[in-house]
């Protein structure tokens, strides 16, 4: 039976901003954007930005005026964040 946990914060964090993290994080952005690239028009940028808040994060940018027309439409970011395993829910 467990009489005592203590969560390691420090070691948590260590963690989360950890070089190991980042690359899990920065290959799944790439991945998503290899993704979305087949789904927008030839020539469209679609970039991937690695940054680190409490923890590794990054993002995928479609950088054209029609994009949020097209996320809303055919869903390029969602579709594209399930073929590589995310689990995509709505923000509440």
């Amino acid at each position: 039976m467990l009489e005592s946990f203590r969560l390691d914060t420090r070691g948590v964090r260590e963690v989360l901003t950890g070089p190991d993290v980042r690359r899990a994080v920065d290959g799944l952005a790439g991945a998503i954007a290899a993704h979305v690239r087949p789904r927008v028009p030839a020539g469209t940028v679609v970039s991937v930005h690695g940054y680190t808040t409490d923890r590794g994060a990054a993002s995928v940018t479609v950088e054209d005026v029609r994009a949020m027309a097209w996320q809303a439409r055919d869903g390029i970011l969602t579709r594209a964040a399930g073929e590589v395993g995310l689990e995509v829910r709505a923000w509440q």
